[in-house]
């Protein structure tokens, strides 16, 4: 039997092509990321989106992201993050702007190095970065235009003590809080700040 071995991802140019046994067919991979991966706004791919726009400011973008591990990005220094994202437009019809929610439920872990669950539930990160798409004009919304967006840090440990294990927080009740509220180039200050305190 053939090894069941973790799969080793080697990152991708788009260049590669489909091909049958061996003989290319005339679509690459960029015409599956083009048809798969252009809406930016709606809620699946935006938070894809949402987290590697905190990896480039943290500055460990260069790896591949892991599907299903247990936070979303581990910086060099080892600094686990957990990214949520939410915006007020939407990629669908709307009669009236949606409201900032965020996940935040306690969860079990899963290591996709050793392909280990953990038993208990809890946050996994040590921070919470919370990025809004705050842009609220439907023509002219671009979530690649990083002035559109607003994050907002937390300690990890600040959402235990206030929530429990509470799933779901509103931004109102997250500003309450006191994140500090950082742009694009400032958010690693910002992490490094939060988990001083």
């Amino acid at each position: 039997m053939d090894s069941l071995e973790r799969l080793a991802t080697l990152k991708k140019t788009g260049e590669e092509s489909f091909h049958i046994g061996g003989i290319a067919l005339p679509q690459n991979l960029m015409a599956f990321w083009r048809w798969s991966s252009s809406e930016l706004v709606g809620n699946a791919l935006r938070g894809m989106l949402a987290e590697y726009i905190v990896a480039l400011d943290l500055d460990c973008s260069d790896g591949i992201r892991r599907e299903w591990d247990a936070v979303d990005i581990k910086t060099p220094d080892g600094i686990r993050v957990e990214v949520k994202s939410a915006a007020y437009i939407q990629s669908w019809g709307q009669k009236k702007l949606s409201p900032i929610r965020f996940e935040i439920q306690p969860t079990r872990g899963w290591d996709s190095e050793t392909n280990m669950v953990t038993d208990n539930k809890i946050r996994q990160s040590d921070v919470y970065v919370f990025c809004v798409l705050a842009h609220q004009n439907k023509e002219t919304i671009d979530p690649l235009d990083l002035s559109q967006w607003e994050f907002h840090i937390l300690p990890t440990r600040t959402l235990n003590e206030k929530f429990g294990e509470q799933k779901t927080i509103i931004l109102s009740s997250l500003l309450r809080l006191n994140p500090i509220k950082a742009e694009f180039g400032k958010i690693g200050k910002a992490i490094r700040e939060v988990l001083k305190s």
